[in-house]
């Protein structure tokens, strides 16, 4: 499927929690067969080459600070990380007034499709980017890591997969090949998904094929890997790590 890409120009900068340098995020636009999609990206237009990170987030969007200090945190790993906002303003303003947990899953289950195929396509167009050379993966956060594993369970470019806090979505039939290299990243204390979701995650994976490893960070709630701690620095360097690892074959 061909991807036209529009870069824009801006540049655009965010200030980092507790630094006083400010992450600049380079700002384009990929043109998919259902709409624009927003991109933000941590890496240079040039350079050696490099692998690929697509990073998903959560129902809030990439608001937070905590996504200024991954991006840096790939990048440093030596990973050229992509914000890529799957989900658009409407998304996440719908989602933010949707009245209670019934409606979220509700409006999640009719938009899947859409950004399951809004994923696959960016994928698709890095990974025929000479600078990544074929080496895309993707880590996805909260309701990023269920539209992560939904598009992580066709045919498609990404040879990593790192999922913090979020599994399949309700409803979705879960894959009959094996998934991407995996690494679940989890809060101990996620009151959201419990541990016991990760667990049978991992085991998915196994029984599928492929390999699967998981990360518990003890006492951390589900928003813990967006925090501006310790903690939340250790999960980052575990899932950058593990791409690095994977991607550099």
């Amino acid at each position: 499927m061909r991807v036209v890409l529009t870069v824009v120009l801006t540049l655009l900068s965010f200030s980092l929690t507790g630094h006083a340098e400010a992450a600049a995020r380079r700002q384009f636009v990929v043109t998919a067969s259902n709409g624009d999609v927003l991109v933000e990206a941590f890496s240079s237009s040039s350079g050696p080459a490099r692998p690929a990170v697509v990073v998903l987030s959560g129902s809030k969007g990439f608001a937070s600070p905590a996504y200024d200090e991954l991006g840096r945190r790939l990048e440093a790993t030596g990973l050229d990380a992509y914000l890529v906002h799957v989900l658009s303003a409407s998304d996440v303003a719908t989602i933010a007034g949707a009245g209670n947990a019934r409606a979220r899953i509700g409006y999640y289950a009719a938009r899947l499709p859409d950004w399951i195929a809004s994923v696959r396509e960016v994928v698709s167009y890095l990974d025929n980017q000479p600078r990544h050379a074929g080496r895309v993966g993707v880590l996805g956060i909260s309701l990023g890591a269920q539209i992560a594993a939904a598009a992580a369970g066709g045919t498609t470019g990404i040879g990593a997969l790192v999922l913090v806090d979020g599994a399949f979505p309700d409803g979705y039939s879960k894959p009959r090949r094996a998934l991407p290299p995996l690494h679940i990243v989890w809060g101990g204390a996620d009151r959201v998904f419990p541990v016991s979701t990760a667990v049978e995650l991992q085991r998915t994976a196994q029984e599928l094929g492929g390999s699967a490893s998981l990360d518990v960070h003890k006492g951390g709630a589900h928003d813990f890997f967006l925090k501006s701690d310790s903690q939340a620095a250790a999960a980052h360097r575990s899932a950058a790590d593990f791409l690095l690892s994977q991607l550099s074959n």
